[in-house]
C-alpha cells in the first residue's frame, strides 16, 4: 500500500493557453478512498491519468510512496486502473481477461488461477469465469474489469468514471460493492465521477475542482456543511444549495421584502461590499408565517417529503437574485398547494453566508 502526492503538477495540452490542470496539490492517505469530483472540463479524468502515466507531466512532480512516479512509464508505477468502458479483451474469456496482466509478467499458471479465483469469489464471478465479455451484462463486465485491477494487487487503484454507463439502479448497487470492497482490501483508490452524490457516498474524501484548480478537499460532510465557495456550495448537494445575493442591511441580508439575518461580526468581513451571497440548502426551511416568499410552481411528493419548486416572490425589478429556481424541502402532510405563495425560514445558524466579490465563503 502507498501513499499518493501531487506537488505542484501541472498539465497544459499542445496548443492551448490554459493548463488542464494548474499546479495541483493534493495529499491521498494510504488506504484512503479518495474522489475527484467537478464538472465536465475541470481537470479531474487528466489529473488521473498524470498519476497513472498516460499524460504527460508538464511541472511539478507525482509521487506514489517516496517513489517520484513523475516520468516513469505506466508499466512500472504499480498501478491498477479501471476504466470507464471495461476495456475487455472480447476474444477471451473472463478468467483470462482476470489473469492477463499476470500473464504477462510471467506469473507461473497456477499462481495465476489462484489469484484469479480468489478476485472472482471476492466479486461474485466464479460461475463466469468461462463465459466471453459479449455474455455478461454491463454490471457483470463491471466487476471483471475490477476484477483484473483486484488480481495485480497494486499499491493504487485508479478508477475513471467505472460506473456512467450502468443504468440508474445498477450504480446504485454497484457503488455501494465497490466501497465496501475497496475498504476490505485496503488499497489506496483514486475515484473520478462527475456525480457529486456518488462523491459523497463513496469517498472519505472528496476533492472538488473547476477549470483546472482544486477548489477544496474534505470529507464529504464537511464540504456539505462547511463549502469552501460559491462553486463548491452550489456543486454539491442534491438538490442543489438555494443561493440569493441581496443588499446588506441593518441585521441582515434583504431578499426581496424579507431580511435574511446575519450576525454582525459575518457583515464586518464584508466591509466595501454592497450586496452579499447567501446560501441556503432545501432541508433547512421551515414555513412560517414572515420569511422569504416562494411562488410555488411544482409540488414533488415523495412520500416522506416534499420538494417545493418556484421563484423567489416579493422581489422588486431592480434587485439582484442569482436563483433561477427556488427548491425547499417540507414534510409531505403539510406541502403547500401549486400556485400558492409560502413564507419560509431557517435557522441563522444553516445560512451560509457568501462575498459576492471574491465569491469566498465569509460566515
Amino acid at each position: 500500500m502507498a501513499t499518493v502526492s501531487y506537488r505542484d503538477a501541472s498539465r497544459v495540452y499542445p496548443g492551448t493557453d490554459r493548463a488542464a490542470v494548474n499546479k495541483l496539490n493534493l495529499e491521498i492517505e494510504d488506504g484512503e478512498f479518495m474522489v475527484l469530483v467537478g464538472p465536465s472540463g475541470c481537470g479531474k479524468s487528466t489529473s488521473l491519468r498524470m498519476l497513472a502515466g498516460l499524460e504527460e507531466v508538464n511541472s511539478g512532480s507525482i509521487f506514489i510512496g517516496e517513489r517520484d512516479v513523475t516520468d516513469l512509464p505506466p508499466k512500472d508505477r504499480d498501478i491498477a486502473m479501471v476504466f470507464q468502458n471495461y476495456a475487455l479483451y472480447p476474444h477471451m474469456t473472463v478468467g483470462d481477461n482476470m489473469g492477463f496482466a499476470l500473464k504477462m509478467q510471467n506469473v507461473p499458471k497456477a499462481d495465476r488461477q489462484q489469484r484469479v479465483q480468489e478476485a472472482a469469489k471476492l466479486l461474485g464471478l466464479e460461475d463466469f469465469l468461462n463465459r466471453k465479455p459479449k455474455a455478461l451484462s454491463g454490471g457483470q463486465r463491471q466487476r471483471v474489469a475490477m476484477g483484473r485491477a483486484i488480481v495485480r494487487q497494486p499499491q493504487v487503484f485508479l478508477m475513471d468514471e467505472p460506473l456512467s454507463n450502468l443504468d440508474a439502479k445498477l450504480r446504485v448497487s454497484t457503488r455501494t460493492q465497490i466501497a465496501a470492497l475497496q475498504q476490505r482490501l485496503g488499497v489506496t483508490t483514486v475515484y473520478v465521477t462527475h456525480d457529486q452524490t456518488e462523491a459523497m457516498t463513496m469517498g472519505d474524501r472528496v476533492a472538488v475542482m473547476k477549470d483546472g484548480i482544486l477548489q477544496q478537499v474534505d470529507t464529504p460532510l464537511a464540504l456539505y456543511d462547511a463549502p469552501r465557495n460559491l462553486f463548491v456550495a452550489g456543486f454539491i448537494g442534491s438538490p442543489a444549495m438555494n443561493l440569493m445575493t441581496g443588499k446588506i442591511v441593518e441585521g441582515g441580508v434583504q431578499i426581496g421584502d424579507y431580511t435574511v439575518p446575519v450576525p454582525r461580526e459575518t457583515l464586518a468581513k464584508a466591509a466595501g461590499d454592497d450586496t452579499l451571497t447567501v446560501g441556503i440548502r432545501p432541508e433547512a426551511f421551515q414555513i412560517s408565517e414572515n420569511g422569504i416568499g416562494l411562488d410555488v410552481a411544482v409540488v414533488e411528493e415523495l412520500g416522506a417529503d416534499s420538494f417545493l419548486y418556484g421563484t423567489l416572490a416579493g422581489l422588486s425589478d431592480d434587485e439582484v437574485v442569482t436563483a433561477q429556481q427556488f427548491v425547499a424541502r417540507v414534510g409531505a402532510r403539510t406541502a403547500p398547494e401549486k400556485g400558492s405563495v409560502v413564507r419560509l425560514t431557517a435557522s441563522p445558524d444553516q445560512v451560509h453566508v457568501f462575498s459576492t466579490k471574491t465569491e469566498d465563503r465569509i460566515s
